[in-house]
């Protein structure tokens, strides 16, 4: 009868019998009478790797490849400039817009300021071309409209005059069929918004006087959107889209946005479906840069950002390429986000490829009849920035699935053997072999949690925010040591005398499997992404065959572990990349994420799962090496030190330096509240300093600046009142729900809000339809929350259709450009059968907010004395506002 330890007893996996002295000792001591029941010998150490080479073979390979992904990040542009180009001009578009400052909608900045510069740059680009085979037209708009978006949770925007210049770019005899071009020319308040997005004009005045003074006449024409909303949730876009007339001739787009500053432009989403869009894109970038893994985590809703893309995608129904800066996210929407932070090269590389793209697609035939060439997606990603991978997706799903073949084959003919080559046994061990592996996930992805956990509770939180290979060190050396230490445990106590390279080869063939079943998981959900797996797959297959005779002749031989990296290079060095790219977009997100997201939890799970994922191939490397005791001792003493120094509170999250700031963000409103009973008169009022901090740690690095800003004042959600009583900006309460209120004087605006109900009506079908007008600031929020019992039926925003927010309440976001006149809205509600006892009186409440993002009611005394007193390592977003809440 077998006993369950029968591995104990095995022949290796697929090996020859001769491959170590120690079997024919073995035949000769038991014959033929069955020497697989027999407890074998431990290996000869003789082929096994030495555990400090084993360590410093694997420290060197993924050092190595780190290496080669950052210096591919460093070259942005190879070669010399084709000279289509002009980025010292470009450059100096770039610091003429952001000179003015910022500029919010509504403001002088942005109206006035920034669009006469630009009309005045494209009046120069058409006397400069009015020669040539071109015709060059412009057109001011300043659409109105409104529509709903559940980005944040769902609200709706209303918009009123803002700004768009659009420029149409056509040859003389005329075109039918147009690209867009897109970039936005506003910023957020408080920043002067040189990545996002002044950069992307400046990368499009210039790439359309390339384009005009061409002496070819171009096929189809382009027309350049200068949109002076976006900031303002994708208004202008919006306005254009489906208000402006050339609208109707787009037939594709390319959208220029930033999550970052500088660096290289990365295509990160496309479509929808459209292959011929990437193909373009690959066939004519100077340098291109692209993944679809980004696109499809981007549209996942992971990430808490949109941008224009959505609005030409849902509303237009024009497929396009969407390109963004990603670089050093920790500046961006903030003061420090300036001209000479952006290289020269960054410009040139993106003036490059956005030209080499448009003048290609503007000669394409594609771009005449889109839709024969819409169906589809397609795989793609570029190699260390070299080259760019694209195929169609029916083509990788054939791949993905002819990889995962091989894999069967491969591991169906281990289980197929014959009784004396263990046959049946392969299976069962395989399978046990599996589980050790995902209990050793699970019990580490745990453990690092709890470290994190701890990390959060002692107050440290974020202690890698300026400091990022500190994250590694502890939660990186936690994970690896722990997947070590138990793989060791279960090599010595489980698997003891089993021969070595028996292991070696079962944990191999288990990393194959797991992975071979994300392929086959991630293809059956249609995923492009699924290529990764594919490679992480390939790669290793071929190369453990390739090697199979060394490794069957000399066991796990200096020789053959160098080979065997070699062959995993290309899909590491790609996985490598696609890593850096998960670390460069969420550990900067994660210093803005709000309140209520322990960043630590997330930053140590991502960093928990690159280390599973990376250790994946090298995990068998552990039943290959005579011991591990150092390895766990360093992993032990890396995580030892690291705590010690998280713990002393030496590594401080923030910090102010110009080379690399890092700051905290904080926002503060002065503002002023008024609560009106349902009779119309005011119930009460208040005024103070609201504070919303941006990121988990709240105030407790603030207190010891300002003592007066503590938890004692911290303000609580009052449910009875929409949006918990406070001036949200936009619909984050879900997010921000730490929040501090210091009393401070009246704040007294000179250009107040101005709030009326015009008219309250039944309905013949029973409805109660209340009509208001509103004269106020260029950004105001409404703020709907019907009793309970009652519902909206019908407004006048958007498809007529109310969309909730999360909570069930109603956000109306609302911005105008200039000579906007009064602001007027109805909605309908059905009223309550009865009234809730234990609810406010009445059927909904009410209320208004104004938000001074600019001018002479920004500031206040008491506004500009508390930005003093915070730290230099903090941005605080400032501006005063007013709350006004009505019951009806």
């Amino acid at each position: 009868m077998e006993s369950d330890t029968t591995i104990r007893r095995i022949k290796p996996y697929g090996t020859q019998t001769n491959v170590l002295q120690e079997q024919n000792d073995s035949q000769g001591q038991c014959g033929n009478n069955g020497c697989s029941d027999l407890k074998r010998k431990p290996d000869v150490n003789l082929y096994l790797l030495r555990e400090g080479v084993a360590a410093f073979l694997v420290a060197v390979f993924i050092f190595v490849l780190w290496g080669l992904v950052q210096l591919s990040l460093q070259q942005l542009v190879i070669g010399k400039s084709t000279g289509e180009f002009n980025a010292v001009r470009a450059r100096r578009h770039l610091e003429r817009i952001t000179s003015v400052g910022p500029r919010p909608v509504g403001s002088h900045e942005n109206e006035v300021l920034t669009v006469e510069y630009l009309l005045e740059q494209i009046e120069h680009v058409r006397s400069e071309s009015a020669a040539g085979p071109h015709r060059l037209t412009v057109d001011v708009q300043r659409p109105t409209g409104s529509f709903s978006i559940d980005f944040l949770g769902g609200f709706t925007s209303y918009y009123d005059r803002v700004s768009n210049i659009a420029v149409r770019l056509e040859p003389k005899t005329g075109a039918q069929h147009f690209m867009l071009a897109n970039c936005h020319f506003d910023s957020v308040a408080n920043s002067p918004g040189a990545s996002d997005d002044a950069v992307s004009c400046a990368v499009m005045l210039e790439v359309l006087h390339s384009l005009a003074n061409l002496t070819t006449p171009l096929r189809h024409g382009v027309i350049f959107l200068f949109n002076g909303a976006e900031e303002n949730v994708l208004q202008a876009s919006h306005g254009f889209i489906t208000q402006h007339p050339w609208a109707q001739q787009v037939r594709a787009f390319i959208n220029l946005e930033a999550a970052g500053v500088g660096g290289k432009e990365v295509v990160f989403q496309t479509g929808p479906e459209n292959p011929w869009l990437v193909q373009a894109y690959v066939h004519a970038a100077k340098h291109p840069f692209a993944s679809v893994v980004g696109q499809e985590v981007f549209q996942s809703g992971v990430i808490p950002s949109d941008t224009d893309f959505r609005i030409y995608r849902d509303f237009g129904n024009i497929p396009g390429i969407d390109l963004a800066f990603i670089e050093n996210g920790f500046i961006y929407h903030t003061k420090y986000d300036t001209a000479d932070r952006i290289l020269t090269d960054s410009i040139q590389r993106a003036g490059d490829n956005i030209l080499a793209v448009l003048k290609h697609l503007a000669m394409s035939e594609e771009l005449a009849d889109s839709s024969a060439y819409r169906h589809g997606n397609m795989v793609f990603f570029d190699l260390l920035g070299m080259v760019v991978v694209a195929y169609p997706a029916r083509v990788g799903a054939i791949l993905n699935y002819m990889t995962a073949a091989a894999t069967f084959v491969y591991l169906g003919k281990k289980a197929a053997l014959p009784p004396t080559w263990v046959g049946g046994r392969y299976v069962r061990e395989l399978a046990y072999a599996t589980g050790v592996v995902v209990l050793s996930w699970l019990v580490t992805l745990l453990t690092v949690l709890i470290v994190a956990l701890l990390v959060s509770l002692s107050g440290r939180s974020m202690f890698w925010y300026s400091h990022f290979y500190a994250s590694i060190c502890l939660y990186g050396s936690a994970a690896t040591g722990k997947m070590v230490l138990i793989h060791t445990l279960a090599k010595n106590l489980y698997y003891g005398g089993v021969r070595r390279l028996d292991l070696g080869e079962l944990y191999f063939d288990v990393s194959l499997l797991l992975w071979c079943c994300a392929l086959v998981y991630l293809s059956q959900l249609g995923l492009c992404s699924a290529y990764v797996p594919m490679l992480m797959v390939a790669f290793p297959l071929a190369t453990k065959l390739l090697l199979a005779s060394e490794f069957r002749h000399r066991g796990a031989s200096v020789k053959y572990s160098v080979l065997y990296m070699l062959g995993l290079a290309l899909p590491y060095v790609h996985f490598m990349f696609l890593i850096w790219v998960v670390f460069e977009i969420f550990t900067p997100i994660l210093g803005r994420s709000g309140s209520e997201i322990p960043p630590d939890i997330v930053l140590a799970t991502l960093v928990t799962l690159a280390t599973i994922f990376l250790s994946s191939f090298f995990l068998h490397f552990v039943y290959l090496v005579r011991s591990t005791k150092w390895i766990l001792a360093a992993l032990g003493s890396v995580f030892i030190v690291m705590v010690l120094l998280v713990s002393s509170g030496l590594l401080f999250p923030y910090s102010a330096d110009p080379a690399g700031p890092r700051p905290k963000r904080v926002f503060i409103q002065h503002t002023t509240r008024t609560f009106h009973s349902l009779d119309g008169q005011v119930e009460s009022t208040d005024s103070g300093l609201w504070v919303n901090s941006f990121d988990y740690t709240g105030m407790q690095h603030v207190t010891p600046h300002i003592p007066e800003l503590n938890d004692s004042i911290r303000t609580q959600c009052r449910q009875d009142r929409p949006f918990c009583g406070f001036p949200w900006f936009l619909p984050i309460k879900f997010l921000v729900k730490k929040d501090w209120y210091l009393p401070a004087p009246e704040v007294s605006p000179k250009s107040p809000v101005q709030f009326q109900l015009i008219s309250k009506e039944p309905t013949n079908w029973g409805t109660v339809r209340m009509a208001f007008q509103v004269k106020g600031p260029s950004h105001m929020s409404l703020y709907l929350m019907p009793h309970r019992g009652a519902s909206l039926s019908s407004w006048s925003f958007g498809d007529g259709n109310p969309q909730y927010h999360l909570a069930g309440e109603y956000f109306i976001f609302y911005s105008h450009g200039l000579d906007a006149p009064a602001w007027n809205f109805w909605f309908e509600i059905q009223p309550p059968r009865e009234r809730d006892p234990d609810g406010p009186e009445g059927m909904v409440t009410v209320a208004i907010s104004s938000h001074y993002f600019f001018g002479e009611d920004q500031r206040t005394p008491q506004l500009d004395a508390m930005l003093l007193r915070f730290p230099a390592w903090t941005f605080a977003s400032t501006w005063s506002s007013t709350y006004h809440m009505y019951r009806y």
